[in-house]
Protein backbone atom coordinates (compact mmCIF):
# COMPACT_ATOMS: atom_id res chain seq x y z
CA UNK A 1 0.00 0.00 0.00
CA UNK A 2 1.74 3.60 -1.00
CA UNK A 3 0.20 6.77 -0.13
CA UNK A 4 -0.01 9.94 -2.33
CA UNK A 5 -0.50 13.47 -0.97
CA UNK A 6 -2.23 16.42 -1.59
CA UNK A 7 -1.01 19.42 -0.32
CA UNK A 8 -2.12 23.24 -0.80
CA UNK A 9 -1.55 26.70 0.30
CA UNK A 10 -3.30 27.03 3.52
CA UNK A 11 -1.53 23.60 5.04
CA UNK A 12 -4.10 21.39 4.19
CA UNK A 13 -2.58 17.90 3.44
CA UNK A 14 -4.99 14.86 2.39
CA UNK A 15 -3.61 11.40 1.78
CA UNK A 16 -5.21 8.53 -0.60
CA UNK A 17 -3.72 5.28 -0.89
CA UNK A 18 -3.13 2.96 -4.44
CA UNK A 19 -5.43 0.33 -2.04
CA UNK A 20 -9.09 1.18 -3.24
CA UNK A 21 -8.27 4.39 -3.85
CA UNK A 22 -9.06 4.96 -0.33
CA UNK A 23 -9.12 8.99 1.41
CA UNK A 24 -7.11 7.62 4.28
CA UNK A 25 -7.07 11.18 5.96
CA UNK A 26 -7.65 14.90 5.38
CA UNK A 27 -5.99 17.11 7.94
CA UNK A 28 -7.28 20.85 8.34
CA UNK A 29 -7.13 23.81 10.63
CA UNK A 30 -9.78 24.43 12.83
CA UNK A 31 -10.59 28.09 13.72
CA UNK A 32 -7.60 28.17 16.04
CA UNK A 33 -5.62 27.26 13.15
CA UNK A 34 -4.88 23.72 14.62
CA UNK A 35 -4.63 20.34 12.24
CA UNK A 36 -6.42 17.93 12.48
CA UNK A 37 -7.48 14.38 10.71
CA UNK A 38 -10.92 14.95 9.67
CA UNK A 39 -11.69 11.44 8.38
CA UNK A 40 -12.06 8.00 10.55
CA UNK A 41 -9.45 5.48 9.31
CA UNK A 42 -7.43 2.07 10.39
CA UNK A 43 -3.72 2.03 11.22
CA UNK A 44 -2.19 -0.56 8.80
CA UNK A 45 -3.76 -2.27 5.13
CA UNK A 46 -4.54 -5.27 6.48
CA UNK A 47 -7.12 -3.49 8.79
CA UNK A 48 -8.18 -1.90 5.95
CA UNK A 49 -8.46 -5.60 3.62
CA UNK A 50 -10.06 -6.98 6.41
CA UNK A 51 -13.25 -4.09 7.72
CA UNK A 52 -16.80 -3.85 7.00
CA UNK A 53 -16.92 -0.69 7.04
CA UNK A 54 -15.76 0.61 3.69
CA UNK A 55 -13.56 2.78 5.34
CA UNK A 56 -12.86 6.15 2.79
CA UNK A 57 -13.06 3.40 -0.12
CA UNK A 58 -14.07 3.86 -3.64
CA UNK A 59 -17.23 2.08 -4.04
CA UNK A 60 -17.73 0.26 -7.10
CA UNK A 61 -19.01 -1.40 -9.99
CA UNK A 62 -22.12 -0.82 -7.62
CA UNK A 63 -22.56 1.43 -4.89
CA UNK A 64 -24.85 0.72 -2.40
CA UNK A 65 -27.49 -2.00 -2.82
CA UNK A 66 -29.35 -4.16 -5.48
CA UNK A 67 -32.33 -6.31 -3.93
CA UNK A 68 -31.94 -9.99 -4.40
CA UNK A 69 -28.41 -9.62 -6.06
CA UNK A 70 -30.26 -9.51 -9.34
CA UNK A 71 -31.63 -7.00 -12.34
CA UNK A 72 -32.81 -7.31 -15.76
CA UNK A 73 -31.10 -6.18 -18.23
CA UNK A 74 -32.59 -5.78 -21.81
CA UNK A 75 -34.75 -9.06 -21.46
CA UNK A 76 -31.73 -11.04 -19.59
CA UNK A 77 -31.53 -11.62 -15.54
CA UNK A 78 -28.39 -11.25 -14.32
CA UNK A 79 -27.52 -12.15 -10.77
CA UNK A 80 -24.75 -10.96 -8.48
CA UNK A 81 -23.11 -11.78 -5.31
CA UNK A 82 -25.07 -11.28 -2.71
CA UNK A 83 -22.63 -10.32 0.06
CA UNK A 84 -25.18 -8.68 2.92
CA UNK A 85 -27.76 -11.39 3.02
CA UNK A 86 -30.02 -11.84 -0.20
CA UNK A 87 -28.77 -8.55 -1.25
CA UNK A 88 -26.02 -7.19 -3.12
CA UNK A 89 -23.71 -4.69 -1.30
CA UNK A 90 -20.93 -1.97 -2.41
CA UNK A 91 -19.40 -4.25 -5.38
CA UNK A 92 -19.19 -6.94 -3.20
CA UNK A 93 -16.66 -9.29 -1.02
CA UNK A 94 -14.06 -8.07 -3.48
CA UNK A 95 -15.74 -4.44 -4.51
CA UNK A 96 -13.09 -1.84 -5.34
CA UNK A 97 -12.05 -0.68 -2.26
CA UNK A 98 -10.65 -4.03 -2.31
CA UNK A 99 -8.36 -3.55 -5.36
CA UNK A 100 -5.05 -2.23 -5.68
CA UNK A 101 -5.59 0.74 -8.27
CA UNK A 102 -2.74 2.43 -10.32
CA UNK A 103 -1.78 5.98 -9.58
CA UNK A 104 -0.40 8.07 -11.50
CA UNK A 105 0.25 12.49 -10.79
CA UNK A 106 -0.43 14.86 -13.62
CA UNK A 107 0.18 18.49 -12.87
CA UNK A 108 -0.77 18.46 -9.51
CA UNK A 109 -4.30 16.35 -9.40
CA UNK A 110 -3.80 12.62 -8.46
CA UNK A 111 -5.24 9.84 -11.45
CA UNK A 112 -6.01 6.56 -10.19
CA UNK A 113 -7.04 3.82 -12.72
CA UNK A 114 -8.63 0.86 -11.99
CA UNK A 115 -9.66 -2.37 -14.51
CA UNK A 116 -13.01 -4.03 -13.65
CA UNK A 117 -12.94 -7.39 -15.51
CA UNK A 118 -15.76 -8.86 -16.82
CA UNK A 119 -17.30 -11.44 -14.51
CA UNK A 120 -16.31 -9.54 -11.52
CA UNK A 121 -18.98 -9.94 -8.38
CA UNK A 122 -21.27 -11.38 -11.61
CA UNK A 123 -21.15 -8.35 -13.26
CA UNK A 124 -21.02 -8.25 -17.29
CA UNK A 125 -18.45 -5.99 -19.42
CA UNK A 126 -14.34 -5.01 -18.42
CA UNK A 127 -14.84 -1.49 -16.91
CA UNK A 128 -12.39 0.89 -16.64
CA UNK A 129 -12.28 3.56 -14.30
CA UNK A 130 -10.81 6.10 -13.62
CA UNK A 131 -10.99 8.83 -10.49
CA UNK A 132 -9.20 11.97 -10.44
CA UNK A 133 -8.39 13.73 -6.69
CA UNK A 134 -7.38 17.46 -6.80
CA UNK A 135 -6.82 19.62 -3.72
CA UNK A 136 -7.48 23.60 -4.16
CA UNK A 137 -6.13 26.22 -2.45
CA UNK A 138 -9.56 27.39 -0.92
CA UNK A 139 -9.98 23.94 0.67
CA UNK A 140 -12.13 22.17 -1.98
CA UNK A 141 -11.42 17.81 -2.36
CA UNK A 142 -12.41 17.35 -6.01
CA UNK A 143 -13.51 13.78 -6.93
CA UNK A 144 -13.99 12.86 -10.47
CA UNK A 145 -15.45 9.85 -11.51
CA UNK A 146 -15.18 8.32 -15.71
CA UNK A 147 -15.78 4.72 -16.35
CA UNK A 148 -16.15 2.42 -19.84
CA UNK A 149 -17.23 -0.44 -21.09
CA UNK A 150 -17.67 -3.03 -23.61
CA UNK A 151 -20.85 -4.44 -22.36
CA UNK A 152 -23.68 -3.39 -21.30
CA UNK A 153 -23.66 -2.99 -17.54
CA UNK A 154 -24.74 -1.11 -14.21
CA UNK A 155 -22.45 1.22 -12.55
CA UNK A 156 -22.63 3.42 -9.74
CA UNK A 157 -19.80 4.95 -8.09
CA UNK A 158 -19.32 6.82 -4.99
CA UNK A 159 -16.56 7.71 -2.05
CA UNK A 160 -17.20 5.80 1.45
CA UNK A 161 -15.11 8.71 3.36
CA UNK A 162 -16.21 8.74 7.48
CA UNK A 163 -15.97 12.38 8.00
CA UNK A 164 -15.52 13.56 11.86
CA UNK A 165 -15.17 17.36 12.13
CA UNK A 166 -14.16 17.53 15.58
CA UNK A 167 -10.77 15.75 14.47
CA UNK A 168 -11.95 13.14 17.66
CA UNK A 169 -10.50 9.43 16.78
CA UNK A 170 -10.61 6.53 18.61
CA UNK A 171 -13.49 5.64 21.26
CA UNK A 172 -14.46 9.53 21.92
CA UNK A 173 -15.12 10.11 18.74
CA UNK A 174 -18.90 11.20 18.10
CA UNK A 175 -20.99 12.92 15.29
CA UNK A 176 -23.96 13.70 17.86
CA UNK A 177 -22.63 17.08 18.13
CA UNK A 178 -22.60 18.17 14.53
CA UNK A 179 -25.02 19.85 12.75
CA UNK A 180 -26.63 18.37 8.84
CA UNK A 181 -28.16 20.32 6.29
CA UNK A 182 -29.51 18.34 3.54
CA UNK A 183 -30.63 20.64 0.55
CA UNK A 184 -33.38 18.27 -0.89
CA UNK A 185 -36.74 17.59 0.55
CA UNK A 186 -37.93 13.44 -0.24
CA UNK A 187 -35.90 10.67 0.77
CA UNK A 188 -36.24 6.82 -0.13
CA UNK A 189 -38.49 4.70 2.86
CA UNK A 190 -36.45 1.68 3.34
CA UNK A 191 -37.41 -2.05 3.89
CA UNK A 192 -35.59 -4.18 6.69
CA UNK A 193 -32.89 -5.13 4.29
CA UNK A 194 -32.03 -1.42 3.93
CA UNK A 195 -34.04 -1.36 0.30
CA UNK A 196 -35.96 1.97 -1.17
CA UNK A 197 -39.72 0.67 -0.98
CA UNK A 198 -41.02 4.70 -1.43
CA UNK A 199 -40.53 8.45 -2.40
CA UNK A 200 -41.08 10.13 0.84
CA UNK A 201 -42.16 13.84 1.88
CA UNK A 202 -38.94 14.94 4.46
CA UNK A 203 -41.12 17.94 5.41
CA UNK A 204 -41.57 18.39 9.32
CA UNK A 205 -39.96 14.83 9.63
CA UNK A 206 -37.36 13.10 11.09
CA UNK A 207 -35.56 13.40 7.76
CA UNK A 208 -36.18 17.20 7.23
CA UNK A 209 -33.07 18.64 7.20
CA UNK A 210 -33.37 21.80 4.69
CA UNK A 211 -32.29 23.78 7.85
CA UNK A 212 -29.11 22.51 10.01
CA UNK A 213 -30.34 19.77 12.79
CA UNK A 214 -28.09 18.48 15.33
CA UNK A 215 -27.31 15.14 14.82
CA UNK A 216 -27.88 13.63 18.25
CA UNK A 217 -31.19 15.59 18.75
CA UNK A 218 -32.84 14.09 15.30
CA UNK A 219 -31.17 10.38 16.25
CA UNK A 220 -33.26 10.65 19.18
CA UNK A 221 -36.68 10.77 17.64
CA UNK A 222 -38.99 8.09 17.66
CA UNK A 223 -39.26 6.83 14.22
CA UNK A 224 -40.12 3.75 12.29
CA UNK A 225 -36.85 4.18 9.81
CA UNK A 226 -34.89 5.36 12.46
CA UNK A 227 -35.06 2.11 14.24
CA UNK A 228 -34.90 0.16 11.10
CA UNK A 229 -31.09 1.08 10.45
CA UNK A 230 -30.26 1.81 13.44
CA UNK A 231 -29.70 5.62 12.66
CA UNK A 232 -29.37 7.34 9.51
CA UNK A 233 -29.04 5.26 6.28
CA UNK A 234 -30.80 7.09 3.29
CA UNK A 235 -30.68 8.19 -0.02
CA UNK A 236 -32.02 11.63 -0.47
CA UNK A 237 -33.32 12.70 -3.36
CA UNK A 238 -32.41 15.32 -6.10
CA UNK A 239 -32.94 16.49 -9.47
CA UNK A 240 -30.47 15.75 -12.06
CA UNK A 241 -27.97 18.52 -12.47
CA UNK A 242 -25.36 18.99 -15.27
CA UNK A 243 -22.67 20.50 -12.90
CA UNK A 244 -21.92 20.41 -9.16
CA UNK A 245 -24.54 22.25 -6.90
CA UNK A 246 -25.01 22.48 -3.43
CA UNK A 247 -26.35 18.97 -1.80
CA UNK A 248 -25.48 19.13 1.72
CA UNK A 249 -23.46 20.92 4.57
CA UNK A 250 -22.17 19.56 7.95
CA UNK A 251 -21.01 22.03 10.97
CA UNK A 252 -19.05 21.27 13.85
CA UNK A 253 -19.29 23.71 16.55
CA UNK A 254 -16.54 22.67 18.62
CA UNK A 255 -13.82 23.03 16.34
CA UNK A 256 -15.24 25.66 13.93
CA UNK A 257 -14.98 23.28 10.60
CA UNK A 258 -17.27 22.97 8.19
CA UNK A 259 -17.87 20.74 4.92
CA UNK A 260 -19.80 21.65 2.10
CA UNK A 261 -21.00 18.81 -0.37
CA UNK A 262 -21.29 19.49 -4.10
CA UNK A 263 -22.09 17.17 -6.77
CA UNK A 264 -23.95 16.31 -9.78
CA UNK A 265 -25.36 13.33 -8.60
CA UNK A 266 -28.98 12.69 -8.26
CA UNK A 267 -28.93 10.62 -5.08
CA UNK A 268 -26.99 11.78 -1.64
CA UNK A 269 -26.64 8.16 0.90
CA UNK A 270 -26.55 10.21 4.89
CA UNK A 271 -25.11 7.32 6.76
CA UNK A 272 -24.16 7.92 10.58
CA UNK A 273 -21.86 5.08 10.93
CA UNK A 274 -24.58 2.86 12.74
CA UNK A 275 -22.47 -0.39 12.40
CA UNK A 276 -18.69 1.30 13.50
CA UNK A 277 -19.01 -0.20 17.43
CA UNK A 278 -16.10 -2.21 17.56
CA UNK A 279 -14.31 -1.23 14.43
CA UNK A 280 -10.74 -1.04 14.16
CA UNK A 281 -9.62 2.90 15.03
CA UNK A 282 -6.33 4.80 14.12
CA UNK A 283 -3.94 4.14 17.44
CA UNK A 284 -5.27 0.07 18.47
CA UNK A 285 -8.61 1.94 19.68
CA UNK A 286 -12.14 0.83 18.70
CA UNK A 287 -14.86 2.76 17.45
CA UNK A 288 -18.08 3.30 18.66
CA UNK A 289 -21.57 3.80 16.58
CA UNK A 290 -21.92 6.99 15.25
CA UNK A 291 -18.32 7.71 15.52
CA UNK A 292 -18.52 9.30 12.28
CA UNK A 293 -20.89 9.90 9.07
CA UNK A 294 -20.78 9.92 5.31
CA UNK A 295 -22.11 12.00 2.89
CA UNK A 296 -22.02 9.91 -0.43
CA UNK A 297 -22.99 10.83 -3.53
CA UNK A 298 -23.87 8.43 -6.11
CA UNK A 299 -27.29 7.09 -7.86
CA UNK A 300 -30.19 5.53 -5.78
CA UNK A 301 -30.38 2.34 -3.80
CA UNK A 302 -31.71 -0.01 -6.15
CA UNK A 303 -31.43 1.96 -9.17
CA UNK A 304 -30.93 -0.71 -11.64
CA UNK A 305 -34.02 -2.35 -10.83
CA UNK A 306 -36.69 1.10 -10.52
CA UNK A 307 -38.23 2.43 -13.67
CA UNK A 308 -36.53 5.14 -15.71
CA UNK A 309 -33.13 4.93 -13.89
CA UNK A 310 -29.89 5.86 -15.17
CA UNK A 311 -28.19 2.75 -13.87
CA UNK A 312 -26.85 1.30 -17.55
CA UNK A 313 -23.30 1.96 -18.97
CA UNK A 314 -23.18 1.28 -22.71
CA UNK A 315 -20.39 0.61 -25.05
CA UNK A 316 -19.35 4.14 -26.21
CA UNK A 317 -20.79 6.02 -23.71
CA UNK A 318 -19.15 7.74 -20.42
CA UNK A 319 -20.02 7.54 -17.00
CA UNK A 320 -19.37 10.49 -15.09
CA UNK A 321 -19.70 11.95 -11.60
CA UNK A 322 -18.49 14.81 -9.92
CA UNK A 323 -18.58 15.38 -6.31
CA UNK A 324 -16.73 18.56 -4.60
CA UNK A 325 -15.68 18.35 -0.49
CA UNK A 326 -14.89 21.90 1.13
CA UNK A 327 -13.69 21.93 4.34
CA UNK A 328 -13.23 26.09 5.98
CA UNK A 329 -13.99 27.50 9.09
CA UNK A 330 -16.37 29.79 10.70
Amino acid sequence: MHLHTLRNASGMRVDISDLGATLVSWHAPDRAGHLDDVLLGHDTPAEYLDSTAFMGGIIGRWANRIRDARYVLDGLTHEVEANEGANHLHGGSAGFHRQMWRAEHVDGVLVMHLRSPAGAAGFPGNLDVTVRYALADDGTLSLDYEARTDAPTPVNLTNHAYFNLSGEQGEDASVRDHRITIHAREFFAIDAGSIPVAREDATNTAFDCHTPQTIGERLALSNEQLKLAGGFDHCYIFDDAKAPRAVASLFDPSSGRELLVASDAHGLQFYTGNHLEGVAARGGARYRKHAGLCLEAGGFPNEINMDGGHAVLRPGEVYRQRTRYTLRVR
